[in-house]
């Protein structure tokens, strides 16, 4: 199986530090409103102390476990993922079922030459499966291969 493309957990890392800033936002609020109230169930600066840590910490290992974890192989007739943390799981996508596929970038990824292939299947649930941290390139030859085989079927 393949894994993806090591730029992904520097994506990831700042998709999470983004996460991050905007939980930051309403507990800085919190944090000035309340300097000085009597009724102050915790010490000043331990909230936002927390949730930099532990921001900190999520951004640091995260996308680590995420990457170790993320593995892909296109088989003659099927697309396997792996992925999972603390919970594995192994999605087959018989190509057969695949409706139609899209490359996607959103703009940090697009910065950093990453795509992600969006397989949509015959089905109601979970018909987009996402396949994501791919090099445009390797992108655009993962769709070719499919496409390949789906006009191959079709015939």
């Amino acid at each position: 199986m393949e894994s993806l493309d090591p730029a992904i957990r520097t994506v990831w890392r700042i998709k999470l530090l983004l996460w991050t800033l905007l939980v930051l936002i309403p507990v800085v609020f919190y944090e000035v409103t309340h300097l000085f109230a009597p009724d102050r169930w915790l010490p000043p600066g331990s909230l936002l102390g927390l949730v930099l840590v532990g921001g900190g910490v999520m951004i640091w290992w995260l996308p680590r476990l995420r990457y170790r974890y993320w593995r892909y192989a296109l088989g003659p007739e099927e697309l396997v993922l792996e992925r999972g943390v603390l919970v594995r799981v192994r999605t087959i996508v018989p190509l057969r079922r695949v409706q139609h596929l899209d490359i996607a970038q959103d703009l940090i990824e697009r910065e950093f030459g990453l795509a992600r292939i969006v397989l949509h299947t015959a089905g109601t649930r979970h018909s987009a499966v996402v396949l994501p941290g791919l090099r445009q390139e390797q992108a655009e030859v993962l769709r070719d291969e499919i496409k390949r085989y789906l006009l191959e079927e079709t015939l």
